[in-house]
């Protein structure tokens, strides 16, 4: 049967997603109605995808202190046992290329790289004195969202014993495409001064994408083959 958007739609929030619509609400009153620096919420989220990666790296810990090995899907096809700190190291190193990617296009579009003379060897070294107090607001409020998301959703739930590392390292890519995307975007806007408006555009796809759509359960049925188009689901 097709996967169509009624299944992939969450039909209740659950309290964790009620931490990240508000998490992602936050920057957006700030903006609109306090003054904050759309180049700085920018910059918080694209420093959301290193805190989202550094969340799964201690999901793919905690699961393989007790799976220790598992399996690995090899390009011919077969599989083979691995310890779990080799999905680690190539999560950090996949995850981490595809967060330098975006990083460098989001510099490089929205100015901000030249202005405050950021580069890829920089970044760590410079970004702190980027922002203000309201951006660590933010940011804290992104990280107290993704550790409450980790304790209920994982812990409290007991995922930990259940999930794969296959799909534990893969589970945050959905939710990064569609923010790579949009904050590309952004960027663009930005260098027109156009940040204020884009912002509250900018929430509202990362709000229905990452809070109402079930990525989860997109990858779950893509690691099992499930997924299927609607001309596929007709003709079987």
């Amino acid at each position: 049967m097709a996967t169509t958007w009624k299944d992939i739609t969450k039909k209740k929030l659950t309290q964790s997603d009620w931490s990240l619509l508000v998490a992602n609400l936050l920057p957006v009153v700030g903006v609109w109605f306090f003054n904050w620096s759309p180049q700085e919420v920018f910059l918080v989220y694209c420093l959301e995808t290193i805190i989202i990666g550094g969340f799964t790296l201690i999901k793919m810990l905690i699961t393989g202190l007790i799976v220790k090995k598992d399996e690995w899907q090899t390009t011919g096809g077969s599989s083979t046992k691995q310890p779990f700190w080799f999905f680690m190291l190539f999560f950090l190193l996949h995850y981490g290329f595809f967060v330098a990617v975006q990083m460098g296009m989001f510099f490089a579009v929205s100015g901000i790289g030249d202005q405050y003379g950021i580069t890829l060897s920089n970044f760590f070294s410079k970004w702190p004195s980027m922002l203000t107090n309201d951006a660590y607001i933010m940011l804290g409020v992104f990280i107290l969202s993704y550790g409450f998301r980790l304790t209920s959703d994982f812990i409290l739930s007991g995922e930990y014993k259940t999930s794969s590392l296959g799909y534990l390292m893969f589970q945050p890519y959905g939710r990064i495409f569609v923010q790579q995307v949009t904050v590309i975007l952004g960027s663009m806007l930005l260098s027109f001064g156009a940040g204020k408006i884009f912002i509250l555009v900018f929430a509202l796809i990362k709000i229905f994408f990452e809070v109402f759509i079930d990525f989860d359960l997109l990858i779950k049925k893509a690691a099992k083959g499930e997924l299927k188009s609607s001309d596929e689901g007709q003709g079987s």
